[in-house]
């Protein structure tokens, strides 16, 4: 069995190995910096190319109908006088359909709407975007203060073992708190390796959102000590209002477009005939119309009907959401950094209350359960403050998306 003084180095040296963790690429620039560079992120990319479609769609909505070339070719082939061609008729035509009832400009309206509502949802998703960046940002900033933290605290449970070591080897404590003490620095190196672990896969998470293949490491720019007031919502529609607003108009456009379908389409046609048995030739002329008896397009205008109404319900819901989501995270913010504030200070607290009992163990005053008190309340106080600090950045960020605001002015 190894002798305490030899586990505690074991331990060290793993607790070294932990926090080294793998090579990694490079630091994360700036929350501003990284956002401006991930401008070809696949989540950014994705709606500006469904904006592109549309704008496709809208070209292609204004285009005419091709006409048509016809051959036919009669009275050929037969018996009698009508062997061979020398009877045959060819007549060679061409056709075309007009669309009636404003069709043509119904379809472009449509597509014109459609347009809109692709580019009110792109602004939606860069908003979503924006903040979704801002929280991967803070989150992997705070899982690098967490295994800070957790490297912290492990040298200092190492440190109190070393101290409970000297003591037990003076006879002033029993083996049985040097045992303890062994306990607590084992139970300290646990949470660093969870901490690394946690660190590792919430910059991976960060390096993926913003586009970029190889993982950041560390952070260059604080976005968790940022303590700027949210947005305010004086004069703005959120996104998700606007892409609904548009949504409604698009499903109207749809409901006009699928009434006029139902008017019939005229075809014209004109062509020259040619009579093989007297080599002569005669133009040929003709109209038709379809004449709607069995299909008004009914069913069809009764759908976009629904989805028009689906379209007023979701806007009237969004509008809902939209007012009470806001005051919600203008309330989290405030409330979450009237509680950084106070963690702070009982983190201060705590620090100064771990560093008295460290003293007044190492003098023989006071117990090892003391100091192992001490330490496990500046750890849940330096969390607590963490977390408050992080529910700061997310209410920031989530009230700049319901605006439409980049975080924090970036």
């Amino acid at each position: 069995m190894l002798p305490n003084h030899t586990r505690l180095a074991a331990v060290l040296a793993a607790g070294g190995m932990a926090w080294a963790g793998p090579a990694l690429a490079e630091p994360a620039p700036s929350y501003g910096d990284l956002l401006a560079r991930s401008a070809t992120a696949p989540r950014r990319a994705e709606s500006q190319a469904e904006v592109a479609a549309a704008q496709g769609r809208l070209t292609q909505a204004g285009a005419w109908r091709n006409p048509e070339l016809a051959l036919d070719v009669e009275n050929f082939a037969g018996k009698g006088p009508m062997q061979g061609f020398d009877s045959a008729e060819t007549t060679l035509s061409v056709s075309q359909t007009l669309e009636l009832g404003r069709k043509r400009q119904a379809r472009v309206a449509g597509a014109r709407h459609d347009l809109t509502l692709a580019r009110a949802r792109e602004v939606q998703a860069q908003a979503d975007y924006a903040a979704a960046l801002a929280i991967a940002y803070a989150e992997a900033e705070a899982a690098e203060a967490r295994a800070g933290q957790a490297k912290e605290l492990l040298e200092a449970a190492l440190s109190d073992a070393r101290a409970t070591r000297l003591l037990v080897e003076a006879g002033k404590e029993a083996n049985l708190r040097a045992l303890q003490a062994q306990a607590e620095a084992q139970s300290a190196q646990a949470n660093l390796d969870g901490a690394a672990a946690e660190r590792d896969a919430a910059f991976g998470k960060l390096s993926a959102l913003a586009g970029v293949e190889g993982a950041f490491d560390s952070i260059a720019a604080s976005l968790l000590d940022q303590d700027a007031p949210p947005p305010e919502a004086t004069g703005t529609i959120s996104p998700a209002v606007l892409a609904a607003e548009a949504a409604r108009d698009s499903a109207a456009a749809k409901v006009r477009a699928e009434q006029i379908q139902a008017r019939p389409d005229l075809t014209l046609s004109a062509g020259v005939r040619r009579f093989s048995a007297d080599d002569t030739s005669a133009v040929v002329a003709g109209a038709s119309l379809p004449l709607p008896l069995f299909d008004r397009n009914r069913g069809n205008t009764e759908a976009a009907r629904a989805e028009l109404r689906a379209a007023e319900a979701r806007l009237a819901q969004a509008r809902l959401d939209a007012a009470a989501d806001l005051a919600a995270a203008r309330s989290q913010a405030r409330g979450a950094s009237a509680r950084a504030a106070a963690a702070m200070a009982g983190e201060a607290a705590a620090a100064e209350a771990y560093r008295l009992a460290r003293i007044g163990y190492e003098a023989g005053r006071l117990p090892l359960l003391e100091l192992t008190s001490a330490r496990r309340t500046l750890a849940a106080a330096r969390l607590q403050t963490l977390e408050a600090r992080l529910a700061r950045v997310r209410a920031h960020a989530e009230a700049s998306r319901l605006t439409g605001a980049t975080p924090f002015g970036a």
